[in-house]
């Protein structure tokens, strides 16, 4: 069976880790240390949290890293009745081998609810000796102050587009997949700071047998092709709704996405036009007004083509 290429290529130490040294130097600290305090990683998915995570263990921990950490998704796992079993169970036994402590890795910890984060407080406190903590989320605004305050806080930022090239061309290498220059652009532009997103993207479009150019990128992700966006907002612009329509009409039905993922690039497409501030300032105003409707559970295509109707609208003030 072939390996899945995020988990192939996932780097194994924390000096491979690519894009957060400002994070990576200072864990390595407490590597050397074989100490560290409960730790909360923030930010965007793909960026490296759980690697980071995994990297410490195995390098504090040895051949016995598996046994001296457990690893919960708090998505599935959310409930205080979790917090009592799973957690207070593997946090009161002694760890294994020389390690000093335990590690319990909790992905996804903003999806705990307010019950189990209260409860996680008194578990941290009474076994602090033998097991440490290392949550992982999304938006630290959502973890309550009592944790945030016990743990030292790590920012991870979204990947930049050159990190990003980086990894991917050591897996292009690796797997002497034949990929032209605007594929990988492609890429980044899908990836918007993900690189589990680039790598997952980089094998779909590699498992279809073929040379890798960009069309093949988008096809395998269900994005539209951004310059087909941008001639349609073009056209929507200069006046000419009927056009802007029917290429409204072919991005959704050649890609298939949804009404939710056009309007996001649809938002990052005005940033490429050669429109002025109040323009885009209206239009983006105007977006997320249609983006909010479409979520409420209006119809998508009544929608997106409110939007290039009143884009007609905003071309006509030019004139």
């Amino acid at each position: 069976m072939k390996e899945i290429w995020t988990e192939k290529y996932r780097p194994k130490d924390l000096d491979e880790v690519i894009g957060q040294e400002h994070v990576t130097e200072r864990l390595k600290a407490y590597v050397s240390a074989c100490n560290m305090p409960h730790l909360l990683f923030t930010g965007p998915a793909g960026t490296g949290k759980t690697t980071c995570s995994l990297a410490m263990a195995k390098k504090m921990f040895g051949n016995e890293w598996k046994g001296n950490l457990i690893e919960l998704n708090a998505s599935d796992e959310r409930g205080i009745d979790v917090v009592r079993g799973k957690i207070k169970e593997f946090a009161r036994t002694a760890p294994i081998g020389k390690a000093e402590f335990k590690i319990i890795f909790m992905d996804e910890a903003d999806a705990l609810t307010s019950d189990a984060q209260a409860a996680l407080r008194r578990t941290m406190e009474k076994f602090s000796n033998i097991c440490r903590f290392i949550f992982s989320c999304n938006y630290s605004s959502k973890i309550i102050d009592p944790i945030q305050s016990r743990c030292a806080v790590f920012r991870f930022k979204p990947l930049s587009a050159d990190d990003i090239k980086k990894f991917l061309t050591r897996i292009i290498e690796g797997e002497n997949i034949k990929i032209d220059g605007s594929a990988i652009d492609s890429l980044v532009h899908v990836a918007r700071g993900d690189m589990r997103r680039a790598v997952n993207s980089l094998q779909v479009a590699a498992s279809m047998g073929k040379e890798i150019d960009a069309d093949t990128i988008y096809q395998a992700t269900g994005f539209a092709n951004p310059e087909e966006v941008k001639e349609m907002l073009k056209s929507a612009i200069d006046g000419d709704f009927t056009a802007a329509r029917n290429k409204l009409e072919n991005i959704m039905t050649e890609f298939g996405i949804s009404g939710q993922d056009i309007i996001k690039q649809i938002h990052s497409a005005y940033f490429d036009l050669s429109l002025n501030d109040n323009e885009k300032f209206k239009l983006i105003d105007k977006t997320g007004e249609i983006e909010f409707r479409i979520i409420e559970g209006s119809n998508e295509r009544i929608q997106l083509e409110a939007l290039l109707a009143y884009i007609v609208t905003v071309g006509s003030w030019r004139k």
